[in-house]
């Protein structure tokens, strides 16, 4: 069992949540593990068949077999130094620009989203100001 990297406090009057996990499905799981390895820097925590974990920092996410490399909605955002970068890196590994970058007017970012080797969906962020 991997920890998460943070303390827990056992006086606390709520469920005591050991870590907080974010579930990609992935088709191939090899190329899965490359590509958040290789591509977004991740740190394989383990890797089998079936389930995988990446991380940085305290930040997990797990790898579930059985996905059937469609696009699905996800919440998973990376920020990132230079969006532009970013991007021609994920595409020369396999991924895909889903929305270009575009700017927020009156905030100081700028947003785009690609897609993985296997379909899932996830933003990329620079803040500019």
């Amino acid at each position: 069992m991997f920890a998460c990297g943070f303390a827990i406090s056992p006086n606390d009057d709520h469920m005591q949540v050991e870590c907080v996990k974010y579930l990609l499905y992935v088709q191939d799981m090899s190329r899965a593990v490359a590509f958040h390895r290789d591509v977004l820097g991740l740190t394989v925590r383990m890797e089998s068949p079936g389930w995988s974990e990446v991380a940085r920092g305290d930040a997990l996410i797990g790898l579930h077999a059985g996905g059937d490399g469609q696009q699905r909605v996800t919440a998973l955002s990376f920020q990132v130094t230079d969006l532009d970068a970013a991007l021609n890196e994920i595409t020369s590994r396999g991924g895909r620009v889903v929305d270009p970058p575009e700017s927020r007017p009156g905030e100081p970012i700028r947003l785009a989203r690609f897609a993985d080797t296997e379909g899932n969906v996830v933003m990329l962020i620079q803040y500019t100001g």
